[in-house]
């Protein structure tokens, strides 16, 4: 009698299935976090990258800046104008952003086969991330860039699960290319995701992709979405290769170091995102049926491991928690059929933690907000008082210039009625601006760091005219009184030609 062989190897599991989508709770889920951001966004005043952002977009649009692309001053000017000085209508894009980031979640974990168990526990995970819930109704690139990588990672892996299935998908390459594109036009980090991906690909596949047509019309579509930043950082110099040193110095104050960065990188997911993360991780690197996704982990701790060597900012993963959620939940799921429930129960102590937590977090947003100790409209009613007491003629040649770009962005921004005359800036991109011409004999420095040394050699007479202490707008808020002096540097030497080259800076 004939038999035939039997394979000994276990049979490669099935492709995810799509499940239903859970429209309601995910939709549900994702409409709480909504208003809950919307309900904080009137209180305190304008984040410190938030009111740089809404200065440069109204007053300095451009193609580019030293230390960002142009996408989201140009919203944040758009919302001001129309809403000007409304902070809800301002931070409407962030708040809509932030709740696009649950869904996400979700759908990923529905293009791993989650049932709709799996996909509400993922937007539940997604929706209580500990630096989104602080910063998630703030106009800032980084509040609009992770829910980008995860529409970025939930196109590729919706283009693996339907390949694998037969189903002709190659259109979504091009949505790939313009997702890229996009985000290129908020944030640079998209370049650094984008090549560890594509080096993660041809080591573990899926390589096909590169063999696509429509793959390589997708990166022609990310090249000309970002050609205008692109062109303006070569025109420039390439400030933006410049920005990473400066992070690096600036990780022990942001951070606490590169030890910090490496804990908040992953904790920054949330208490249920972090255990899903690692299992989603662990999961992705070791299960047959994830096989084809198995690049992503690899990303992931490619990414970790550079941003912790290189002292990046801890929230520059974020972007990639939500696929690796999505992984572990349905993780979870796949033990839960095959009846084997044990510790299901914690699900409910651990997601009540997470949202409690979260919640948390969301209520110190208002005190940590106002820039500095102050808000914009203090910061612009002391210089204008200061202004005003200068003789008329004396008036009309002084500039101002304010010891940081945040100085200078909440004197613009706060100067709604237009008292003031041009405010300058020489740190950071402000420094990239046109500086004073030389009609300027004299500027009002304003700045909390005491007398400004680099003006001194080019001006023959420096001296403090105002100085008063800012009191923190929030009694127990995080943020303490500090205070803002202003300084007369008159009797200019040297044309400002001169003069700005050598006291511009970035750090």
């Amino acid at each position: 009698m004939h038999t035939e062989p039997v394979d000994p190897r276990p049979p490669v599991p099935a492709k995810p299935e799509l499940r239903p989508l859970a429209k309601g709770p995910v939709l549900g889920i994702a409409g709480i976090v909504a208003v809950a951001h919307l309900a904080f966004s009137p209180l305190g005043g304008y984040w410190i990258d938030e009111v740089y952002l809404l200065a440069i977009g109204k007053y300095h649009l451009d193609w580019g800046y030293v230390d960002q692309p142009p996408l989201a001053p140009l919203i944040a000017a758009a919302m001001d104008w129309i809403a000007p000085g409304y902070l809800p209508v301002l931070r409407l894009p962030a708040v809509l952003a932030t709740a696009a980031l649950v869904v996400l979640t979700a759908l990923l974990a529905r293009e791993f086969g989650g049932d709709r168990r799996a996909q509400v526990l993922a937007a539940g995970a997604g929706a209580t991330g500990l630096w989104t819930a602080i910063v998630g109704h703030f106009v800032t690139p980084y509040v609009f860039e992770p829910a980008l990588w995860l529409l970025l990672t939930w196109v590729l892996v919706r283009w693996i699960r339907l390949r694998a299935q037969g189903q002709g998908a190659d259109r979504l390459l091009l949505l790939l290319g313009a997702v890229i594109g996009v985000t290129m036009q908020t944030k640079f980090q998209v370049a650094i995701l984008s090549v560890t991906l594509l080096i993660c690909v041809l080591v573990f596949g899926p390589r096909d992709i590169l063999r696509r047509p429509m793959f390589w019309g997708g990166m022609g579509i990310a090249a000309l979405i970002a050609l205008p930043t692109l062109s303006w950082q070569a025109v420039n110099g390439w400030p933006q290769l410049k920005m990473g040193s400066i992070v690096a110095d600036e990780s022990d104050v942001w951070s606490g170091g590169r030890g910090s960065t490496a804990l908040t990188l992953l904790v920054f997911s949330g208490v249920a995102g972090t255990a899903l993360l690692v299992v989603g991780l662990v999961r992705l690197l070791t299960a047959r049926e994830l096989r084809e996704y198995r690049f992503l982990a690899v990303a992931f701790l490619v990414l970790y491991a550079f941003f912790v060597a290189t002292a990046g900012r801890p929230y520059y993963l974020i972007g990639l928690y939500g696929v690796l959620i999505a992984a572990g939940v349905v993780g979870f799921q796949l033990r839960r059929e095959h009846r084997r429930p044990r510790w299901t129960w914690l699900a409910w102590p651990v997601y009540a933690a997470s949202f409690a937590l979260a919640g948390y977090l969301l209520t110190l947003s208002p005190k940590i907000a106002p820039s500095s100790g102050m808000t914009a409209e203090s910061a612009a009613a002391q210089t204008s008082a200061a202004y005003a007491a200068l003789p008329p003629d004396r008036q009309q040649h002084t500039a101002i210039i304010g010891e940081s770009y945040v100085m200078a962005a909440m004197i613009e921004v706060g100067d709604r009625h237009k008292t003031l005359p041009e405010v300058y800036s020489p740190h950071r991109g402000y420094g990239f601006f046109s500086p004073p011409t030389d009609e300027i004999d004299s500027v009002l420095y304003v700045g909390v760091h005491g007398e400004p040394t680099e003006l001194r050699k080019y001006c023959t007479d420096l001296r403090k005219v105002s100085g008063s202490e800012t009191p923190n707008p929030e009694p127990e808020g995080l943020t303490t009184p500090v205070k803002t002096e202003i300084w007369l540097c008159s009797g200019r030497q040297g044309s400002w030609a001169e003069i700005w080259p050598q006291i511009k800076h970035l750090l």
